[in-house]
C-alpha cells in the first residue's frame, strides 16, 4: 500500500480538479480522496469519477448510514453509506466522543469490542480488520479495550460488557444478512443494543467527528503494541459455558438422551463454540455439517447465509441427519445468535419449526423449571416473559393461565433488552424473551439459543413422557 503512494496522490490531485458538474457531489469526492487510506476503496472512487458514474457515486457519497434495530449495516466497499475503514473510524470517533460526554469513568471502563467472520477482497475490509480499527481509534484516546483475538458469537460482546463492567460494546457483524453486508453494533452498558435517545446522539456526533484524528486511527497493529488492550476472550468464555449450567435443569436425562443431532453454523462463528455448550449440558457432541463447519465469507454452499429461509438452505444438514439417523437438525446463523430447528417424524418427515413454535416449547419449558424450584405462588408476581408485537401471543395465553405477567415491545431486540434491564432494577425477572423472524426463526437474548432447545426434547423424549402433546400443558385462550 505505501509503494502506491505518490502514484494515488498523483491521480488524486487530477481527479480533484475533474469535476462532476455537481459542487454537492465534488466536495464529497474531494472529503473521500483526502480521507481515506484504504487503497482499495479510494480506487473504487476514482474508478467511479474516471467513468463519469455519478449516480453510483451520489448513491454513495452523498448519504450516510443510521441506525437500525440492528445497528449500522450496509453493503461494503467505498462510500460514506457503505461499511469501510473510513466509516469505521468516522463512527467509533462519534461513539468515542459521546461516551466521554456520558460516562465520567469511560477511561477506567473502557468498551468490548468483537467480530465475526465476514470479509470482502476487492474493497480490503474483513470483520476482524475493522475490528481493530475500532479498537485503534479508542486506544489512541487511552480507552481500555477487551478486543477478542478471535471471531466469537455476537451474544459474547453484550455478555462481556456486564461481565467486565465496560461502558459499551461494538460487534462488527452483519448477522445473517447477504456476503456483501456488514454492520457496526453497539450495546450499551446494560448489555442491551442502543435506542433512542442514544442512537440519534451518537449519529450526531459521528457527524461531527468526520476528518480522521491521526494516522494512528489506521493503525492496526496498535492492538498487538499497546497495553491498555486486552483480550478477554478465555476469562468470557469460560464464564460464560459455566453460566449456560444455570439452564440444565436434568442433566443425567441429557446424558442418556438417544437423540443424534446435527448442527450448521453456516460458514460462521458457531461450530466451537455450540460443541462446547453441548458439552457443558452433558449431551453428546452434535454431527457438524462438514461443508458448512468452518469459517466461509462467501457463504459458498448457501444461497443465503440465513437459517429462518428454511428447507431451502437447509438441504446439507437434512441429508447429513438422513445418512447419519439423527432426527434433529439444528442451524446456527453465521454469528451465532439466531436459530433454526428441524425434526424429522416416521409419519411427517422433516418439520421445520417456526419462531413461534421454538417459543412456545422452549417458554413452557423455562416456567415449568422455575416453578419446580419456586413452589409459592406468589412468587410468580415478580416473573416475567416478553415477546415483540411481530410476536405470536402464545406467551400471553401462558401467562393468563399461568398468573405471571407478559408485555410486548417494538420490534426489534434492543426493545426487549433495555426494557429486561428497567424490570431488573424492580426486582422482577425476565425468564424468556423471544422475537419471530419471518416465520421461521427465534432470537433470544444473549445466550446460545440451541442450549434451550436441547433439554426439553431430552426430557419430553424420555419414559414416560413420549410426545410433545402429552407433556406440554396446552394454551390456548385468546391467543
Amino acid at each position: 500500500m505505501d509503494d502506491d503512494n505518490g502514484v494515488n496522490e498523483d491521480l488524486n490531485a487530477n481527479l480533484r480538479c475533474q469535476s462532476t458538474g455537481d459542487p454537492q457531489l465534488d466536495k464529497a469526492v474531494h472529503q473521500w480522496l483526502t480521507w481515506d487510506k484504504n487503497h482499495r476503496t479510494r480506487a473504487q472512487v476514482e474508478s467511479l469519477v474516471a467513468a463519469g458514474r455519478m449516480e453510483d457515486l451520489r448513491s454513495r457519497l452523498l448519504s450516510r448510514m443510521s441506525f437500525g434495530t440492528a445497528g449500522l449495516r450496509a453493503p461494503m466497499g467505498a462510500g460514506f453509506n457503505r461499511i469501510n475503514d473510513l466509516t469505521i473510524i468516522q463512527s467509533t470517533q462519534g461513539l468515542f466522543s459521546y461516551l466521554s460526554r456520558y460516562f465520567p469513568d469511560f477511561r477506567s471502563r473502557g468498551v468490548v469490542v468483537g467480530f465475526d467472520t465476514r470479509g470482502q477482497e476487492e474493497s480490503g475490509c474483513s470483520s476482524q480488520r475493522l475490528a481493530k480499527l475500532t479498537a485503534a481509534v479508542m486506544l489512541s484516546r487511552d480507552v481500555p479495550v477487551h478486543l477478542f483475538s478471535t471471531f466469537v458469537p455476537t451474544p459474547y460482546v453484550p455478555y462481556a460488557v456486564k461481565k467486565l463492567g465496560a461502558v459499551a460494546g461494538v460487534m462488527i457483524t452483519a448477522s445473517h444478512n447477504p456476503k456483501e453486508d456488514n454492520g457496526y453494533k453497539v450495546y450499551w452498558c446494560n448489555g442491551a443494543q442502543i435506542a433512542s435517545p442514544h442512537d440519534k446522539d451518537i449519529l450526531q456526533s459521528i457527524e461531527e467527528q468526520l476528518e480522521p484524528w491521526s494516522a494512528s486511527c489506521w493503525e492496526e497493529e496498535l492492538v498487538e503494541s499497546c497495553s491498555l488492550r486486552t483480550d478477554p476472550l478465555t476469562h468470557i468464555n469460560s464464564c460464560y459455558m459455566d453460566e449456560l449450567t444455570s439452564l440444565c435443569f436434568h442433566r443425567d436425562l441429557n446424558s442418556s438422551c438417544p437423540l443424534k443431532f446435527v448442527h450448521s453454523s453456516f460458514h460462521g462463528v458457531g461450530h466451537v463454540f455450540v460443541q462446547q455448550a453441548f458439552q457443558m449440558f452433558g449431551f453428546a457432541p452434535p454431527i457438524p455439517v462438514p461443508e458448512q463447519k468452518d469459517p466461509d465469507p462467501n457463504f459458498s454452499s448457501v444461497h443465503c447465509p440465513n437459517p429462518e429461509e428454511g428447507e431451502s438452505v437447509l438441504e446439507l444438514s437434512l441429508l447429513l441427519a438422513e445418512r447419519e439417523n439423527a432426527c434433529i437438525v439444528l442451524a446456527t446463523d453465521p454469528d451465532a445468535d439466531r436459530l433454526a430447528v428441524a425434526e424429522k417424524s416416521d409419519r411427517y418427515g422433516w418439520k421445520v419449526f417456526t419462531g413461534n413454535e421454538l417459543a412456545a416449547l422452549l417458554g413452557w419449558w423455562m416456567f415449568f423449571n422455575w416453578k419446580e424450584s419456586h413452589p409459592d405462588p406468589a412468587d410468580t408476581q415478580s416473573v416475567y416473559m416478553m415477546a415483540t408485537t411481530v410476536s405470536s401471543k402464545i406467551l400471553q395465553a401462558f401467562a393468563r393461565v399461568e398468573g405471571f405477567h407478559f408485555e410486548e415491545t417494538l420490534p426489534g431486540f434492543k426493545w426487549i433488552g433495555n426494557r429486561m434491564h428497567e424490570l431488573a432494577k424492580t426486582g422482577n425477572m425476565v425468564i424468556f424473551a423471544f422475537e419471530e423472524s419471518i416465520g421461521k426463526s427465534v432470537k433470544l437474548k444473549t445466550c446460545l439459543i440451541n442450549q434451550k432447545f436441547l433439554p426439553p426434547l431430552s426430557y419430553i423424549q424420555s419414559p414416560p413422557k413420549v410426545s410433545t402433546a402429552r407433556s406440554v400443558p396446552l394454551y390456548t385462550e385468546d391467543i
